[in-house]
């Protein structure tokens, strides 16, 4: 853990925090203007429009859960970021026990609503009956009793956490809490019978670091609780043999498509198929002078971002995960079980103008409505896509899921399949082949992970 996953963790709060109020604003207007509830049933664009938001709430509540996991690794944190952590998994679990209390408040006593919120969504993997495993959430004595220590905690070190929340980019996270704590009041009942529950685990554990390390393992329990529903597995690390990151590293090119799997990743349950995320590679900034980039109007503001030390080279992608659009360094994709490289069957100047293209939208966040119609919001995909859709020949086809007209890694990966725009360079999936493969042999590998189509 260090202070970068903090920083991303705190964009990411301050993000959703704002994200979650248009969604409660989308279902007020849905809830007011639908007559299903008179009529008994839901119209067809009634019925689109549930289902589009409740893979919008899926999605934003899957990287809460991300925020909140990601600080398990406690041990490993300075004791000076401890307070900052937890703070921004404070915020994160806050968010996501409003979110649930404003389902409740809103849809509970509409019994034909509540029944569409339980429906399966195959294209995004969401499960049957979200909305009552979310409320049996809300009812939990040992979910209560993981709240109660993250609330003490504030309590005790409030004026500490108040000074520490001067900084802007901690600053949403309090506001957040200040806003919502409230609602985790837990009453006597549920914390006594939590209490007796757990008691006997905490004497024989020693829960860790004193009351910090109970609030943040709490949090961290409480998230993995909240995610057990679709199968994840929290202390799952995801990282590839150092031989082959290496290997991979070597063959990359400014403008290829890195595609990825995390194993046991909660974003894996909404997106269809094996391959779930994708970045653009940038290369070192000696590639974008060799490209002519460096002082192109769209690079020359980032060029010290692109700088920025990392390692021994500073290789950097365009990548937008939950805290947004940002270059990064290239281990942020490589930090993951499986990944293919795809390159574009384009020019040196085609490429120099997409990657140009692509940094038009750093610093945009993230769009967890998954519509590509909108270019202030983007999704880790769509800086593929807005990247090269019309450079040369390439034309991508947007495939209607939920509702909304979208671009998947999976689709990528079916245009590599067939040669059409992209070609596969190099695979790795431990899952179906122990070795690197390069060529044809990568375009097996991808076709035979494809097949399968498990999440």
């Amino acid at each position: 853990m260090d202070t970068d996953k903090i920083a991303a963790g705190a964009r990411t709060v301050a993000h959703l925090a704002v994200y979650f109020d248009e969604l409660k604003q989308s279902a007020n207007a849905m809830a007011d203007s639908m007559g299903a509830s008179r009529r008994g049933y839901f119209t067809p664009s009634e019925d689109d429009a549930v289902r589009r938001l409740l893979a919008s709430y899926w999605n934003a509540r899957a990287a809460l859960f991300d925020v909140v996991l990601s600080f398990r690794e406690d041990a490993e944190l300075d004791d000076d970021l401890r307070p900052a952590a937890f703070l921004v998994a404070y915020a994160a679990a806050l968010l996501l026990v409003d979110a649930a209390r404003y389902l409740r408040d809103t849809f509970h006593a509409r019994r034909v609503v509540r029944a569409k919120l339980n429906e399966p969504e195959p294209h995004f993997g969401i499960p049957a009956g979200v909305y009552d495993a979310i409320q049996k959430s809300l009812t939990s004595p040992r979910h209560a009793w993981h709240l109660y220590h993250a609330r003490e905690y504030f309590g005790e070190h409030r004026d500490g956490l108040i000074r520490l929340a001067t900084d802007p980019l901690l600053a949403p996270a309090l506001a957040v809490i200040e806003r919502l704590e409230s609602r985790v009041d837990v009453p006597a009942l549920r914390y006594v019978r939590a209490r007796v529950r757990v008691r006997a685990r905490r004497l024989a554990s020693r829960v860790r670091h004193g009351l910090w390390g109970q609030s943040l393992y709490g949090l961290q329990k409480l998230a993995s609780l909240w995610v057990s529903d679709i199968s994840t597995r929290p202390g799952h690390r995801p990282h590839l043999p150092a031989e082959v990151a290496q290997r991979l590293a070597d063959v990359l090119q400014p403008g290829d498509v890195l595609v990825t799997r995390k194993e046991f990743a909660a974003t894996n349950y909404f997106l269809p198929g094996y391959w779930k995320h994708a970045a653009l590679y940038l290369g070192e900034p000696g590639d974008l002078v060799a490209l002519g980039l460096e002082g192109h109007e769209n690079v020359r503001p980032r060029w010290a971002q692109l700088l920025a030390p990392d390692e021994t080279r500073p290789r950097r992608v365009l990548e937008a995960l939950k805290d947004g659009v940002h270059i990064r360094p290239v281990r942020s994709p490589l930090e993951s079980d499986a990944v293919t490289i795809l390159r574009p069957h384009l020019g040196r100047d085609d490429r120099a103008e997409a990657l140009a293209r692509a940094l038009f939208h750093e610093g945009k966040p993230y769009d967890f409505d998954f519509d590509f119609t909108r270019s202030d919001r983007l999704v880790c995909t769509e800086v593929v896509y807005r990247a090269y859709e019309g450079i040369g020949s390439i034309a991508f086809v947007l495939s209607p899921r939920a509702g909304r007209l979208t671009l998947s890694a999976e689709d990528l990966i079916g245009m590599a399949i067939a040669g059409a725009h992209f070609e596969p360079v190099a695979a790795f999936s431990p899952a179906h082949a122990a070795e690197l493969a390069s060529g044809p042999a990568a375009e097996t590998l991808l076709e035979i992970a494809r097949q399968q189509g498990v999440c």
